[in-house]
């Protein structure tokens, strides 16, 4: 579900809550909201000294916040409604907006709000592979690798059994994504590299 929050004539803030993780909602500003990123903050502690974060986390059930460029994803409490949430949410970016002033102070004491590296989050993923993933789907013959993590973008492709299948996208928008979001929030997209239509052997043909 997609709405338009108003911030100012010229200003736009786009929220679409994911299909996936439903306590998860992604807004999108149509001006910079802090350049690059991606910024995480798993509590309130950890937003200390960022003021658009401090504005997010003083509302209730908000558990994460996500910032990157134009976008800034927000999750919730399950007990708490988005219908409630999302103009409160819209609201606080617009006011941090108003105010010209950072939406994030990247001090020494707020070096953790970035997160962890590239390379520690590849190795996070690799781990979720090994031991999970491919685990599972080497039943149907398929395989998951990691082509590259790069400014909070995912980059993977799919082998085997899952190269050119009817379900990869099923497998990888509703399985593979909502894992690694619990084990890398800081992920911001899963780009998918496969070249499907080269696949041979596809577990789950399409008919015609």
């Amino acid at each position: 579900m997609s709405e338009v929050l108003p911030v100012d004539p010229t200003t736009t803030i786009r929220a679409e809550t994911s299909q996936v993780d439903p306590d998860t909602c992604k807004f999108t500003v149509s001006r910079t909201v802090h350049p690059g990123g991606p910024f995480f903050f798993d509590s309130k502690d950890r937003a200390s000294g960022s003021p658009l974060v401090e504005r997010l986390f003083a509302l209730p059930g908000v558990s994460h916040v996500l910032v990157a460029e134009t976008v800034v994803t927000v999750g919730k409490d399950p007990s708490v409604a988005w219908s409630a949430l999302k103009s409160a949410i819209g609201a606080a970016i617009r006011t941090q907006l108003l105010t010209g002033v950072p939406a994030i102070f990247e001090a020494p004491h707020n070096a953790g709000a970035r997160g962890r590296t590239d390379g520690e989050i590849r190795a996070c993923v690799q781990e979720l592979l090994d031991r999970e993933v491919n685990r599972s789907i080497a039943s149907h013959g398929g395989k998951i690798s990691i082509i590259d993590v790069r400014n909070g973008n995912l980059f993977i492709a799919m082998s085997g059994g899952c190269q050119g299948c009817a379900a990869s996208s099923v497998t990888l928008r509703h399985g593979f994504e909502v894992m690694v979001r619990r084990v890398a929030p800081e992920i911001v997209d899963i780009v998918d590299t496969t070249d499907h239509a080269a696949g041979e052997k596809p577990f789950y043909q399409r008919t015609v």
